[in-house]
């Protein structure tokens, strides 16, 4: 079974591209420079109609804030079970991306587990962020 592929549109395609090269990449409002996961038609920050988002580079290292095992999946393609992981990044207070945890659903998580951004190749030039284990830091 095949997974589902992201099909990047005009706004997530700098994203989908980044991650393509094994960048991690965060959009950020140019009227107030704060970061947003997803990015919107305005920014949840400032409420700026035209935020002029632009995709940058971010560490790719963050923290467990919160976790779930899937044990049931109800698309092809994703081996089960898999653990899903809530991670704030540094870069800004608040900042949090979900991914899978490529430790496995076993993996020793608990909260404040130091995490690094990690790629699945999903398909030729396809390229999803999860995270991984980071270890002590």
């Amino acid at each position: 079974m095949t997974r589902p592929v992201p099909v990047p549109d005009e706004r997530s395609r700098p994203f989908w591209d980044a991650a393509a090269r094994h960048e991690l990449t965060v959009a950020r409002c140019s009227a107030c420079r704060r970061y947003a996961i997803p990015p919107d038609l305005s920014c949840p920050h400032c409420g700026s109609t035209d935020p002029g988002f632009v995709f940058e580079p971010v560490s790719g290292i963050g923290r467990v804030r919160s976790w779930a095992v899937v044990r049931q999946s109800f698309l092809s393609g994703f081996t089960v079970p898999y653990l899903l992981v809530d991670v704030e990044l540094p870069e800004q207070a608040e900042l949090r991306m979900i991914g899978r945890l490529l430790d496995g659903p076993d993996a020793p998580v608990r909260p404040d587990s130091p995490v690094r951004v990690a790629f699945e190749d999903i398909a030729p030039g396809i390229s999803v962020p999860a995270f991984a284990l980071a270890g002590a830091a």
